[in-house]
């Protein structure tokens, strides 16, 4: 089970904890690696004035500066600086800004893959942290990006989720420009007010809601009731466009945004069958997204809230009349992990990575055993050496200690043993071709039960 952090909202893993964790990172780099994803990492501090150009957060972004300046006094930072720096709250916005300096460099679309820490000044709770890590896959294009890259990025994610050793999950998925043009065609001008009404509504319930779009946005009784009847509205097909339809609302936007969110879902319901609903609460707080928005839960554990989210942004990235828009999600693996840890979801096959601990005979054969453990690892065999020649029986408790399997031995006749010491199985073997079973040759992650 997870530890509590001594320091609230900077989690840090046990050696055991952190194998799961690695699990979970190597199975999404694979995943993403297998669809063409090429990995990069951006710079962990950006300018303010870099980060603050779309969204509401920045109560939530942490300012970077020096103790002391160079006349050896307390340094100030002045938040109101745009060339002042701070750490990166998310990986898509400093995404659009390498995209936009490198664009001389990269071949479009390009796709990228990018696994690092980023930090938010958040309340810390469960799956909430102020210091977490974030798997991100986006595909940018230049000038334009066929909206096909919308119905891929979904499809990408619910096969990385898929090879996960985690609960069972589903895929929300709505469009804001379906939204947007629902809201206008019922006379609320200012949709980006109402989107980020709506996106409270898991939090705070409909009738708040409610309330907030009419004395905040002036929104009448009926607009109130009719946006939040939109909001409704979930299917795991395509029945979604006639619900839409129903509501007898008209505009050209609304219905580009139902065209698009008809072909995600429709190519969900064939290669990713039961992970996708079409989900019409899904708002999505940040303002750069245009499109596809997406948020992922796992059942029966909805109230951890979205594991893996994002969208479309056409505007996020520009140079110019030069426009890079693009489409991503992000995967919340601190979120993912400390889940799967609090709830002891998966385990582990053993606590450390270490197969074997070759025994030690007397002290003077320490470096013959060196020549073992080489041996064995240049087969990629995870070996260590004991330290000090005590007798085998405490030899063998530490191996058993560390979890490691199996003990090394080497008699004064140059003969070689290897115990199981699970089992207490001891049979004779050569270091240039003992292996020991797939199962035992790594640590193995597996969902618990």
């Amino acid at each position: 089970m997870a530890r509590t952090a001594s320091l609230s909202g900077f989690p840090e893993w046990l050696p055991q904890e952190r194998l799961v964790e690695l699990h979970v990172l190597d199975t999404l780099r694979k995943t993403f690696e297998l669809h063409g994803f090429s990995s990069i990492e951006t710079r962990a501090v950006e300018t303010v004035g870099q980060l603050l150009r779309k969204g509401e957060i920045d109560k939530e972004v942490y300012g970077l500066s020096r103790l002391q300046d160079d006349e050896g006094e307390a340094a100030k930072s002045d938040k109101a600086d745009p060339n002042a720096l701070a750490l990166h709250f998310d990986l898509t916005v400093p995404f659009a800004r390498y995209v936009v300096e490198n664009a001389g460099y990269l071949a479009f679309p390009f796709r990228r893959y990018q696994i690092q820490k980023v930090w938010r000044g958040e309340r810390p709770q469960e799956g909430r942290a102020r210091e977490f890590t974030q798997a991100d896959i986006d595909i940018v294009g230049d000038g334009e990006l066929p909206f096909r890259y919308d119905v891929e990025i979904a499809l990408v994610i619910a096969e990385a989720l898929s090879a996960l050793p985690i609960p069972d999950f589903r895929l929300r998925i709505n469009n804001r420009k379906l939204a947007e043009g629902f809201y206008r065609g019922i006379g609320l001008t200012d949709t980006a007010g109402v989107l980020r009404s709506i996106d409270k509504l898991e939090k705070i319930g409909a009738a708040k809601v409610a309330e907030l779009l009419k004395s905040e946005l002036g929104a009448t009784d009926e607009q109130a009731g009719l946006a939040l009847e939109l909001a409704t509205i979930r299917t795991e097909d395509t029945s979604f466009v006639d619900q839409v339809r129903a509501l007898g609302v008209k505009d050209d936007l609304l219905d580009e945004g139902l065209n698009e969110l008809e072909q995600v879902i429709q190519a969900a319901v064939q290669r990713a069958p039961g992970k996708v609903v079409a989900d019409l609460s899904i708002a999505r707080g940040l303002d750069y997204y245009t499109g596809t928005v997406v948020e992922t839960v796992l059942v029966g554990h909805e109230q951890l809230g979205s594991i893996c989210s994002g969208g479309r942004y056409d505007a996020l990235a520009s140079k110019g009349n030069r426009r890079f828009p693009g489409v991503g999600l992000s995967i919340g693996v601190t979120r993912l992990v400390s889940r799967i840890l609090s709830q002891e979801l998966v385990k582990a096959s053993r606590s450390v990575p270490t197969a074997v601990l070759v025994a030690l005979n007397l002290d003077d054969s320490w470096s013959a055993a060196q020549d073992i453990a080489a041996q064995l690892r240049g087969r990629g065999i995870a070996t260590e050496v004991a330290a000090k020649a005590e007798k085998f029986g405490k030899q063998i408790k530490f191996a058993d200690r560390r979890g490691i399997p199996f003990v090394w031995f080497t008699d004064d006749d140059g003969k070689h043993q290897v115990k199981d010491i699970r089992s207490g199985e001891q049979i004779d073997a050569d270091p240039a071709s003992w292996t020991p079973d797939e199962e035992d040759l790594y640590v193995r992650i597996t969902a618990a039960g």
